[in-house]
């Protein structure tokens, strides 16, 4: 019979000082996972729901997460996730504010909602309950949420949907799948500092899928911004909304491609960008046919000769101008800038976009 060996004392010196560590650590997680609950809950807002929470061996994992929808929302539910894991910053147990250091969703679903005044709406438990432009936070106490530092939310295959009011009577549905994005840092509840993006995803559309990627900082309590956004190879037909007057006739199919620099600055929005449409085809075969109030038959003959039509425009114009409309600027920015392409001109292309273009003329 072989002698017992006995492993060496140092190793099981260190041996126990590793379990102790580890237990240390998971009574850690479950003190921090009962004190961060509340403020969580207190920072998603009365409508969120939480499944379940506890410790996991990478942080505090929240399971089925919930969002119900304000009233007149198109959909049930503003935010879905299967799973949540939060690191939270250990010192948070020691006073002061909570420290999140990273915050990973897995199963994320995300509905976004701009209104038909052109107001966006993202997450209002999050970005308009609990902040406002120009209100500042209350300090932490007992009357109040406990002020929460975020550094970085990360999402990953997430799907958020978009419904436009602001385009036609019944809400316009755009999905993107697939949605990768990395974000931070988060103040809750003021929201007053620059939040760094980056999303990336599957743009859906009923022919064919494209590319989106944004990239940059949004201030939601200020609205101050400093966004690139690119589009790749998507489908033109549910866009189609955003450049036709009600003289234009329809897409049938068709690609885009976008690059726009969007900044705002105290209230005012310049953007800068560049349109690229390829492969287009029309539903209305007759002559007298538009397209941003060009005749087709000039569009599909410069498509024709050169295989694609490229347009540069800018957007501008003060957010809280009343008669600023982000959707006829964009296309009476587009209707110019096709006619400047194409060489036509401007005033008969622009005609069937009526008193907004004339005014925008000076005529």
């Amino acid at each position: 019979m072989l002698p017992l060996i006995r492993p060496p004392r140092g190793f099981v010196i260190a041996d126990h000082v590793a379990f102790a560590l580890l237990a240390a650590l998971v009574a850690a997680l479950h003190v921090v996972g009962s004190q961060l609950q509340p403020h969580v809950q207190a920072a998603l807002g009365p409508r969120a729901s939480i499944g379940s929470i506890g410790p996991g061996w990478t942080g505090i994992v929240l399971r089925d997460v919930r969002i119900q929808a304000p009233p007149g929302w198109p959909v049930k539910d503003e935010l879905r996730a299967e799973r949540i894991t939060v690191l939270p910053g250990l010192r948070s147990l020691f006073g002061g504010p909570w420290r999140v250091v990273r915050v990973n969703v897995e199963g994320g679903y995300v509905s976004a909602v701009r209104a038909r005044n052109g107001k966006m709406r993202l997450l209002p438990a999050l970005l308009e309950e609990g902040a406002s432009p120009g209100k500042k936070a209350k300090a932490p106490g007992p009357a109040s949420g406990a002020q929460v530092e975020i550094r970085r939310v990360i999402l990953d295959d997430a799907t958020i949907e978009f419904f436009d009011q602001s385009v036609r009577q019944r809400p316009l549905a755009l999905r993107i799948e697939k949605l990768d994005a990395r974000a931070g840092p988060f103040v809750l509840p003021a929201l007053d500092q620059a939040i760094d993006v980056s999303v990336s995803g599957v743009f859906k559309g009923p022919q064919r899928d494209g590319r989106i990627a944004i990239d940059g900082a949004f201030t939601p309590a200020t609205r101050d911004t400093d966004l690139r956004a690119r589009f790749t190879g998507v489908d033109m037909v549910p866009l189609q909304h955003y450049i036709l007057s009600g003289a234009d006739t329809a897409i049938r199919r068709g690609a885009l491609d976008l690059d726009l620099r969007a900044k705002v600055a105290k209230g005012r929005l310049n953007a800068p960008g560049t349109l690229t449409l390829t492969n287009l085809e029309f539903v209305d075969e007759g002559p007298l046919a538009t397209f941003v109030g060009v005749p087709r038959q000039a569009v599909l003959a410069a498509m024709t000769e050169r295989g694609r039509l490229e347009v540069k425009f800018t957007l501008e114009g003060r957010l809280e101008d009343p008669s600023f409309s982000l959707n006829e600027n964009l296309a009476t920015k587009i209707a110019a800038g096709v006619a400047e392409s194409l060489g036509v001109s401007l005033s008969g292309a622009v005609k069937g976009l009526g008193g907004l273009v004339k005014g925008l003329l000076g005529r």
